[in-house]
């Protein structure tokens, strides 16, 4: 999986906000926002990745346990997946 083509993460303050470019700002009518652990993973996610690959490299940037980098994960993921963000 990996992040849609048309669509940049810019930071507005301590945020990080979804920004549809090109034919994609014609028909993204979400906003999609996240805190730093999401701008992470969303970097990993220009390229293709697992969750398994996600899981990994969270796991060796941040100081936190496997159970809540999942979850947090999945969470991130779904958000993505609900604003159509992923191929």
């Amino acid at each position: 999986m990996k992040i849609k083509d048309g669509f940049l993460l810019r930071k507005v303050a301590d945020r990080y906000i979804a920004v549809a470019v090109g034919e994609e700002s014609v028909n993204f009518n979400a906003m999609v926002t996240t805190n730093e652990t999401g701008a992470f993973l969303w970097e990993k996610l220009k390229n293709e990745t697992t969750e398994e690959e996600l899981l990994k490299a969270l796991l060796d940037e941040y100081d936190v346990d496997e159970e809540r980098a999942k979850a947090d994960i999945s969470e991130f993921l779904e958000k993505l997946r609900d604003g159509k963000l992923l191929d």
